[in-house]
């Protein structure tokens, strides 16, 4: 790795990930794209260098956020990290209500969306603490506001109750709130991003057509991890602004 700016991006291979990928590399980052399957991972470092004709630096590295010994090789490769972007993330099963939900499934979504980002990130944290103007970007949802499910005039608060995903967004954030609070004093700035429904892989099984593509969800992404030393942490951001909690 140069000394250029790096950034890792989790669950990058495609869908958002890949669309913040290509939106920090463009600015410049040299750009790290985590994977659970390396060949897919290496593709997507190849689409990406052929898309922005070699330049910055873009590499592919293994790294499942369930698994603690890809964490820490993925770790140890870097020689440098100054934004990190917790990308990667599982819905769990659609359609199932908290009644119903077994608690197996449950562990599995929160393995992923909350426990996965905090091994990440303490992973990471060495390196992010070396930089000088390190930022960490949690992908969240706005499904997980709490505002949002208790306001009768706000549409999530009519969507079927759930026992998953949304709760493990609404950890995740309760989780970047806290890390915002321990990291201030080394002048890392920490922010929960929700980027929207977009038409991915992630969304394709919802009962509605969705038109936001992948790119459209980066950019709130790419903006808060690209903040200026002024700019805020331990907030939840979507592209008009902060979402309530």
């Amino acid at each position: 790795m140069t000394q250029t700016t790096t950034a890792l991006v989790t669950g990058a291979n495609k869908g958002i990930g890949y669309a913040v990928a290509a939106g920090l590399a463009a600015r410049g980052l040299a750009v790290v794209l985590g994977s659970r399957d390396r060949d897919r991972g290496e593709r997507a470092a190849a689409r990406l260098r052929a898309e922005l004709a070699g330049k910055p630096e873009v590499r592919a590295v293994v790294l499942d956020v369930t698994d603690p010994a890809t964490i820490a090789a993925a770790a140890a490769s870097l020689d440098r990290l100054d934004v990190l972007v917790n990308n990667a993330g599982v819905s769990g099963p659609v359609g199932l209500t908290p009644a119903v939900t077994p608690p197996e499934v449950l562990r599995e979504v929160f393995e992923t969306n909350v426990v996965g980002v905090l091994m990440v990130t303490n992973a990471m944290l060495p390196l992010l603490r070396r930089s000088p103007a390190a930022r960490i970007v949690n992908v969240s949802s706005g499904v997980g506001s709490l505002r949002h499910h208790t306001d009768p005039a706000h549409y999530l608060a009519a969507l079927p109750a759930s026992a998953t995903y949304p709760p493990s967004k609404t950890a995740l954030n309760s989780l970047t709130v806290q890390y915002a609070k321990e990291l201030r004093a080394d002048g890392i700035l920490v922010n929960a991003a929700a980027p929207g429904a977009c038409a991915t892989d992630f969304t394709k099984d919802l009962p509605f057509a969705i038109t936001r593509t992948a790119a459209d969800g980066a950019a709130v992404i790419v903006r808060l991890a690209t903040l200026g030393p002024d700019g805020p942490t331990g907030g939840f951001h979507d592209d008009e602004g902060p979402v309530p909690w």
